[in-house]
């Protein structure tokens, strides 16, 4: 739980409501991010504790809005292992939206 609770207490500053839906937007998936409505952008630099993409043509921002009339946060933009960040590091992105998503169970 290092630093999830710091970054999701911040990124919970951030949204207007609380999203229902955590999406992953892999390779050929960015533009999925152009159809969410009423989008609020924040850049992974801007974000405690998260790291940035190295990978070229990945946006590299959370952007939480309205998708198909349910509350989304869609990472836009993801972390490898291949690019020498460790496992902790490339899952924290998800383990925080776990913390952020609202959930009926």
């Amino acid at each position: 739980m290092k630093g999830i609770n710091e970054t999701a207490t911040y990124l919970q500053g951030k949204m207007k409501e609380t999203p229902t839906i955590g999406l992953i937007l892999g390779s050929g998936l960015g533009v999925l991010a152009d159809e969410i409505e009423d989008p609020i952008k924040v850049p992974y630099g801007d974000i405690p504790n998260f790291p940035e993409s190295t990978v070229a043509g990945h946006a590299g921002q959370l952007v939480f809005g309205v998708l198909e009339g349910k509350q989304v946060v869609a990472m836009q933009g993801r972390f490898h292992f291949y690019e020498g960040y460790s496992m902790d590091v490339v899952t924290f992105p998800v383990r925080v939206m776990k913390h952020l998503v609202w959930s009926k169970s």
